[in-house]
């Protein structure tokens, strides 16, 4: 071959070009941000809006139903959904994965403005954002004090740490929970407000009137010019009660006739515990595309600088720290794949018995392993756990070709060739072989690499990775191996080469013997020579005196003598060749008997040591309610050995609310406890069967692959909301019964308590009010009004607000007298009318629902449910399929999966997509490798043998088959292949040569074995570190290896008896076909002449 030739002759050349390979990737790896999964861009936008004080039914009918209809005609989008809950509409976008998200938020900002004035005039402003699962939290920051109250230690945690923490390269935001700003209330006297006639709203303009700070001009003089300002800041907390509001008789009424400035609180409605106690809890958000290692450790270092700087009594703890979990894992990655590297060169070294050998065939992997980063930095991609997966899933691949480049070089420097011609004809012998199966094993990856949906995202640099390596190492087997063979002399090499010269002297003696007695020849030659090696190690002029040469020469002469039946095995194979066949059927019958017991599942469960416990009490419950309720959980949580600590959280979150809670739990790592995640989860979730009034649902850390929300949701859809809450009700209960099921509930909670203020237009006009102006009176009262804010001496604001006290708006008849002002005027004071809210209105108790969701313009409701240990995903789906098929649901009523039954049911069909290509791209490198169309076929009949041992390696690990597994099968079919290349491409050149089939197939299956069984064993234990799952997160990771050494052990030992029977079988019918071809040929009359 023209590359291995041009580095033979110019060996400094193909040292250089080694030499640039490691340094590009060395650079490249220096420049690469470490994360733990790929950087996926989810086409996915929100648009939230926050209405205060609004009920979900306002919330639907003002906000979200106008925006999901302006949205809905958004280019490229696939589905729309809403959820209104009290004061917040959240309009989830899902786009097609191929839509530009950038340009498509862009429409979606354009569209919301466009309806802005359609919307309440008093809402926030629409916040449209991008959803990224890389924006959760990468570490967490709790602050404790013994002595300090809450609103101390928030200020404290907002105005110094989260300010520090801020300006962190790589910090995107900070978001604080479980604090109680700083809030100055002015608390309102209902009675004294009527006694002086004076509204809310007055009391709340007077406040934003007297504290500001007005810029009037400037003035010059000579050659200076000064600035004139009115300065009518509020100075003092205290000073904000002697504003005045208006004057009555000549009087003035200050803020302290009608009410109480209370230097305070915000209203709580989130809590926080750390272990027990109160806590201030900052979740520390990256920006995307930022290294999280480096990001993580910089805000340990900043909160450590912190802890020494703040007074004694604040204490600083970090609760969550992704990259402590990453750097868990990518260690254990890397040191699986250092392993199987070890366990790789070792198994070289067992088969060539030479350290010369293994040194040159080894390199090859450090060479196409740092190279791998050079292309991961070129495509942007991240050190991250799929990558390194990639390439230690490769390490037996990367070294393939070189062992069978170098195996070939050696065999024909036995055959007595010296180094140069060995190497440029044993490289060439093989090149086109080599070749073959590197294209063949890249053909699986490519389509692994492009497949759809969110799968293809996640696996992208995973093939790509692969593909990069793969490709590097078949470029320095053509260069590097074949230059360091020809220069390179190996004494190892000719003790071998004597030593196989002796066997066959050996085998040629015994066959010279009458048949009755060759074995017993052959058996006490090999007994003599053994017997006078044993007596004086001398005597035998090829053994080594390296205990390690002993053993490895050793374990290759009883590979030589079992490799020596395997002709005759094959023989007999070929002469019952429909048996073979049948024992190959059953295989397949067997593999796919054993596949529905093994079930479908999403993704492997994992013990990362770590699990959240989400909880919602009734509706309508308080924060305080709430809170106990989590303490109690908690409490169960702290008894428990294998608990390290826990993090309560209540009423905080993307959608929380007060009735709402999440307990982080983090275990003790799993050498220091006896129990497994699973256990402890199921011993939880019979206890929280026992705690009244709570609904849990535990789940795991959130990821790419999922954790945000349950594994199960069933969306149940239809028009009219209360037959919707029957038609769900049954649903859930349905599912209540299937098998597997765990805690299921339901969005539709129950309807929350609330006041009805029904406004008699009659009386309300008569006394000069409108549902307006009722309506801005009651709703600042009780949800805070925001009159001014208020600048502290560090240049701090903070919130005035004006609102009731709490002791005045717990019942309906506090609502009932508030005062009003009115539109008309009182005759005696000439200011306008004060009357109480009772004159106009009639409040009442009511109920309304505590959440409202949407999909597709349509009201839903969602059922969501977790999935027992030792039950598979898919067959609780579908058991729950069937379940909600018996429920019978009226007309117009339908139900949907999604989640991570969705997520499967679309991989399934991407990966036989990938699976599919991958079998059509092996098909045509084979038919061109072998210029037939039907030969390929000999090899391809040959790919589902692996199936058997997938099944029995999952069967037998207890493993389901899944997002890795369905990969690896891919993986499977390049790998398979590759056994059958050598097999029969060797063969079609000795038949070329002059051979009979036969004795094309016997002489080639015996000089093709050893490559054969040294490659597949090397991938075997390359993958042995994954399949061991001893690392951090390694459970995600071995099922994948798993399969692969599973179907790797099956199809190699199947395909050397399978391939050769195929082979003849089709090359059988060729000829048949061809002597009717010649017969048909022969049977048409000549022409005659003149015809």
């Amino acid at each position: 071959m023209f590359l291995s030739d041009l580095s033979i002759k110019r060996p400094v050349f193909a040292t250089m070009m080694m030499v640039a390979l490691v340094v590009l990737g060395v650079m490249s790896y220096r420049r690469l941000a470490i994360d733990e999964y790929p950087d996926i861009t989810y086409p996915v936008i929100i648009a939230q809006t926050t209405y205060p004080g609004a009920s979900p039914e306002v919330i639907v009918r003002e906000v979200s139903k106008p925006i999901e209809e302006a949205l809905n005609t958004v280019p490229g989008l696939k589905e729309v959904t809403s959820s209104s809950q009290e004061g917040v509409s959240i309009v989830r976008l899902m786009f097609h994965l191929n839509a530009d998200v950038v340009g498509a938020q862009q429409d979606v900002q354009a569209k919301v403005s466009r309806i802005r004035r359609q919307l309440p005039p008093n809402i926030e402003d629409p916040i449209v954002i991008r959803f990224d699962p890389n924006d959760r939290p990468i570490i967490s920051v709790a602050v404790q004090s013994s002595e300090r109250p809450i609103r101390e230690i928030t200020n404290l945690a907002d105005e110094v740490i989260a300010t520090r923490i801020e300006a962190i390269q790589g910090v995107g935001g900070v978001n604080l929970s479980g604090g109680a700003r700083r809030q100055i209330r002015v608390q309102l006297d209902p009675a004294a407000m009527r006694s002086y006639g004076i509204s809310p709203s007055q009391v709340s303009a007077a406040l934003q009137r007297e504290n500001q700070e007005v810029p009037a001009g400037r003035i010059r003089r000579g050659a200076t010019e000064q600035l004139v300002r009115v300065t009518g800041r509020v100075v003092d907390p205290a000073t904000f009660a002697n504003i005045a509001i208006t004057v009555r008789n000549g009087v003035p009424v200050t803020i302290a006739d009608v009410g109480t400035v209370i230097d305070g609180i915000e209203e709580r409605r989130t809590a926080a515990e750390l272990d027990g106690r109160s806590a201030v809890s900052l979740d520390i958000l990256k920006i995307s595309g930022s290294n999280t290692v480096e990001v993580a450790d910089s805000v340990r270092s900043v909160v450590g600088e912190l802890e020494r700087q703040l007074p004694p009594d604040i204490k600083l703890t970090v609760i969550r720290d992704d990259s402590k979990r990453i750097r868990e894992s990518l260690d254990a990655v890397q040191s699986e794949l250092m392993l199987g590297a070890v366990l790789t060169i070792l198994i070289i070294y067992l088969f060539l018995n030479s350290w010369r050998s293994t040194v040159i065939t080894g390199l090859t992997l450090p060479i196409s392993i740092i190279s791998a980063f050079f292309a991961m930095w070129m495509f942007g991609f991240t050190v991250n756990t799929m990558t390194l997966l990639a390439l230690s899933l490769a390490i037996g691949l990367l070294i393939d070709d070189a062992i069978v480049v170098r195996e070939n070089i050696v065999r024909h420097i036995e055959m007595g060739k010296d180094h140069h011609r060995a190497a440029s004809e044993g490289t060439s012998e093989i090149g086109l072989a080599v070749v073959s199966t590197t294209l063949a094993i890249v053909a699986v990856f490519v389509p692994v690499a492009f497949m759809g949906g969110q799968i293809g995202k996640i696996f992208f640099q995973f093939g790509v990775t692969v593909t990069f390596a793969v490709l590097v190492s078949l470029f320095v087997s053509f260069t590097l191996d074949p230059m360091l063979s020809s220069i390179w002399r190996d004494p190892e090499v000719e003790r071998h080469r004597a030593r196989k010269r002796d066997r066959e002297n050996e085998r040629d003696l015994a066959r010279g013997a009458p048949p009755e007695l060759q074995g017993g020849i052959a058996a006490q030659a090999v007994q003599h020579q053994s017997a006078a090696a044993r007596t004086n190690p001398a005597h035998d002029p090829h053994r080594s005196r390296n205990p390690i040469n002993r053993l490895a020469t050793a374990f290759n002469d009883q590979f030589e003598r079992i490799a020596d039946r395997y002709p005759r095995g094959l023989a007999w194979s070929l002469r019952h060749r429909l048996l073979i066949l049948v024992g190959a059927g059953a295989s397949i019958g067997i593999a796919f008997a054993i596949y529905p017991s093994l079930g479908f599942t999403w993704m492997p469960e994992i013990d990362g040591g770590e699990f959240n416990v989400n909880f919602r009490t009734s509706p309508g419950s308080a924060l305080g309610y709430t809170t106990g309720k989590g303490k109690e959980i908690v409490a169960f949580l702290k008894s428990r050995p294998e608990v390290d600590f826990t993090y309560l959280s209540v009423g905080g979150g993307f959608r929380g609310t007060v009735n709402s809670g999440q307990i982080y739990v983090r275990l003790k790592p799993k050498n220091e406890r006896e129990k497994s995640l699973a256990d402890i989860q199921t011993e939880l979730r019979v206890a929280l069967r026992q705690i009244p009034g709570v609904r849990p649902a535990i789940t795991g850390t959130p990821s790419i692959f999922g954790g945000f929300r349950q594994p199960i949701i069933v969306n149940v859809q239809g028009p009219e909301p209360s037959r919707l809450k029957i038609a769900a009700a049954q649903v859930l209960a349905a599912i209540r019964q299937v098998p597997g099921i765990a805690e299921p509930n339901s969005s539709e909670e129950g309807d929350i308590p609330q006041l009805d203020v029904r406004v008699d237009r009659q009386q309300a006009w008569a006394a000069g009010l409108g549902i307006e102006s009722i309506a801005s009176t009651l709703q600042p009262l009780f949800t805070g009004q925001r009159a001014t804010r208020w600048e502290d001496q560090l240049g701090y604001t903070h919130d005035v607000i004006v609102v009731y006290p709490d002791s005045m708006r717990t019942s309906a008849e506090d609502v009932a007298n508030i005062p009003v002002m009115s539109n008309n005027v009182n005759a005696a004071t000439g200011q306008p009318s004060i009357v109480p809210l009772s004159q106009v209105a009639e409040v009442r108790a009511g109920v309304g629902p505590q959440q409202i969701e949407r999909r597709s313009l349509e009201r839903q409701v969602s059922i969501s449910a977790g999935v027992l240990p030792d039950f598979a995903l898919g067959d609780v789906a579908a058991a729950a399929r069937t379940a909600i098929d018996n429920v019978g649901l009226p007309p117009g009523y339908s139900t949907a999966f999604t989640g991570d039954v969705q997520n499967l049911d679309e991989t399934k069909g991407f990966v036989l997509e990938a699976l599919l290509l991958a079998i059509i791209f092996i098909y045509l490198i084979l038919a061109s490798l072998f210029g037939s169309f039907v030969q390929p076929l000999s090899i391809m009949l040959a790919l589902p043998l692996s199936f058997i041992g997938v099944s029995l390696a999952l069967l037998i690990t207890k493993g389901t088959l899944n997002v890795m597994t369905m990969i690896g099968i891919i993986m499977l079919m390049g790998l398979v292949t590759k056994n059958g290349i050598l097999l029969v491409d060797f063969t079609n050149q000795e038949r070329e040569r002059g051979l009979e089939r036969t004795e094309a197939l016997l002489g080639a299956a015996r000089i093709r074995l050893r490559p054969i069984i040294m490659t597949t064993i090397a991938m075997i234990f390359g993958m042995l570190p994954l399949a061991m799952a001893l690392g951090e997160g390694s459970e995600s990771r071995a099922p994948m290896a798993r399969a692969v050494i599973g179907g790797l052990l099956t199809s190699t030992l199947l395909t050397l008896f399978v391939v050769p029977v195929v082979y003849t079988l089709i090359d059988d019918a060729v000829a048949v076909l061809m002597r009717k071809r010649v017969r048909a040929v022969a049977r048409e009359p000549e022409p005659v002449a003149g015809d």
